[in-house]
């Protein structure tokens, strides 16, 4: 399927709601551009979108996805994730560093930069290494990544912590000179030794060696410390506890606070350790499901602005590594083509948040803390045309074989999710559409 519109190209959006609110109206896009919005439009267009009503959001930005290119392609590649990245809404999406060899150098983020541009269907950005080979012993080339092609600004280790408080203290003076992030998995090592789920009666029953929450809240604790005494930008990935939310709470309550950003995953707004009861792999994950209590708390600090935005922590993996006995299977689920579905089960379905609250959760928040000022933009006159077309009142069951992604392991197989991605465009281009991806033909 060739790409639907182009740069140069008028597309008429007819009958959408932006955020959901209101009478339908028509929405112009013209040289990647929001041109015109109002109601009954007739313009000469190239290409008409009847939406019937569909919600106009900004395209979603994923600051955490494992793409798994290179060195693992047999379980994702770039052009894969992009594609599952643009059925599910996503305009922009950030490549996590823990690839083989790992993305610490300008070599490497620059490969990444250049296939997601190859590809087109969404904007890859790398994340480079905070340290050389996620070793946690000394500093990547964090400046020379920042000043590659890639212009890298968020850095982690993700799938590891940065446990040495000097190295990370470095770490954020070194980034915060030309106005990056550091992205922090929170887990102390020495506490989640051989641990294999959420510490409590589910792991106790199942002979599982617990993960016990302090692993996380003592390292959120120590950075946020570190951040404010250094000045620099702090952001927390997949929060999974209640204490952590409630420590954050409690820190951005004091004066001089320093600025400090925090994601929380789908699967940790849905799905507690009550799950693992038949040892599935699929639900294996980094941090662990945790009990329903801390879903519950993790959903009330995304509804007051606690948690900044979700973030899938997109983790595909290969047959073998999740098709064998729960030890030895790799941590990690698929997210992007679910998030959204996941998201308005879990917060605008109870009225947590409204259409609103969902581009601020999945657009704009991670799109500044990301520093992207093309992304996450308001739905108006003159703004970039990046944007998803939401039908609001189809549901549709999760099967994890139809996915874009190479991998199909899904914690939600079977499971009949609320929200389905009519288009996604990405500058005045339809990246996807009813299902489908538009490919790239030479874009940029």
């Amino acid at each position: 399927m060739s790409g639907i519109g182009g740069p140069g190209e008028r597309i008429l959006l007819k009958d959408v709601r932006p955020y959901g609110e209101g009478e339908p109206v028509d929405v112009l896009v013209a040289g990647g551009v929001i041109a015109e919005i109002g109601s009954g439009l007739t313009a000469d267009a190239d290409e008409i979108l009847h939406a019937d009503g569909a919600v106009v959001l900004p395209g979603f930005v994923d600051l955490h996805t494992h793409l798994r290119e290179p060195g693992r392609e047999d379980a994702e590649t770039v052009e894969t994730g992009s594609a599952a990245a643009a059925l599910g809404g996503y305009t922009a999406v950030f490549a996590m560093a823990n690839t083989d060899p790992v993305a610490d150098n300008a070599v490497i983020v620059e490969h990444v930069w250049r296939r997601g541009r190859e590809v087109g269907l969404v904007d890859v950005h790398p994340v480079g290494a905070v340290t050389a080979g996620l070793r946690g012993s000394e500093l990547a080339e964090l400046g020379t990544m920042a000043r590659s092609a890639a212009k890298v600004r968020v850095f982690s280790d993700d799938g590891r912590c940065v446990d040495d408080p000097l190295l990370m203290r470095r770490a954020l003076e070194y980034t915060g000179a030309f106005g990056a992030v550091v992205a922090q998995h929170a887990e102390d090592p020495r506490l989640t030794v051989q641990a294999q789920a959420h510490e409590g009666a589910n792991a106790a029953r199942l002979g599982l060696a617990g993960w016990p929450a302090p692993a996380e809240e003592s390292i959120v604790a120590r950075d946020c410390m570190l951040a404010g005494h250094t000045g620099g930008r702090l952001h927390v990935c997949h929060v999974s506890t209640s204490g952590t939310a409630e420590f954050l709470r409690w820190w951005r309550s004091q004066d001089g606070a320093t600025a400090v950003s925090a994601e929380v995953t789908p699967h940790h707004l849905l799905l507690t350790d009550d799950v693992l009861g038949n040892y599935d792999p699929v639900h294996k994950v980094n941090p662990p499901l945790r009990a329903d209590a801390d879903v519950h708390a993790l959903r009330r600090a995304l509804a007051d602005g606690t948690l900044d935005c979700v973030a899938t922590d997109h983790a595909p993996h290969a047959a073998q590594d999740k098709d064998c006995e729960w030890s030895a299977a790799r941590p990690g689920m698929l997210g992007l083509q679910t998030a959204l579905g996941v998201v308005l089960h879990t917060m605008l379905e109870p009225g947590l948040l409204d259409w609103r609250g969902v581009a601020r959760v999945m657009s704009e928040h991670p799109a500044r803390i990301a520093g992207l000022a093309d992304q996450g933009r308001p739905v108006a006159e003159g703004e970039p045309a990046n944007l998803v077309l939401v039908d609001p009142e189809t549901r549709w069951t999760v099967r994890g074989a139809e996915l874009a992604s190479v991998s199909a392991n899904t914690p939600f197989e079977g499971m009949e999710l609320p929200g389905r991605v009519m288009a996604t465009m990405l500058r005045g281009r339809i990246t996807a559409h009813e299902g489908k991806i538009a490919r790239a033909e030479g874009e940029r």
